[in-house]
């Protein structure tokens, strides 16, 4: 079981996004009022504070958002879950691991920064199948 670090959205794509501390995660669309949200395979994407403090070690100053997630957990391994995964997400939310990874068309200032970024390696990507509100603090787990 993990927690939820940070909740991200932006009202663009391709820019960085920013902690809004809680949202509302719509069953087959992703985080209300996100950029990314909408109905396809990658609704909402995840990445590990863990994975954030790798680029911290290497000398950037990054934090939640900066990689463009939408949910920062900590305490849970997202990228060794299998595709099909559940987890619960806060009270009510379930999400269902449809992506590990992504490809990158287009380096990004990170990458430029550091000459490597986490995301396209450690970042996952879900489907929601039933809404709920996420906030900051809250518990997320694998359920199945």
């Amino acid at each position: 079981m993990g927690i939820i670090k940070a909740v991200c959205a932006s009202a663009e794509k391709g820019m960085r996004k920013k902690d809004v501390g809680e949202g509302l995660l719509v069953q087959e669309h992703g985080l209300q009022d996100d950029a990314h949200a909408g109905p396809w395979r990658r609704q909402v994407s995840l990445l590990a504070m863990e994975s954030i403090d790798k680029m911290k070690a290497l000398g950037l100053d990054v934090g939640p958002g900066d990689f463009a997630e939408n949910l920062t957990t900590e305490g849970i391994d997202l990228v060794h879950l299998p595709i099909g995964t559940r987890l619960r997400i806060g009270a009510e939310a379930i999400g269902e691991v449809t992506q590990i990874g992504k490809e990158c068309h287009n380096r990004c200032a990170i990458y430029y920064q550091a000459g490597d970024c986490v995301m396209p390696k450690e970042g996952i990507f879900i489907r929601v199948l039933n809404g709920g509100t996420v906030k900051n603090g809250d518990t997320i787990e694998v359920i199945s």
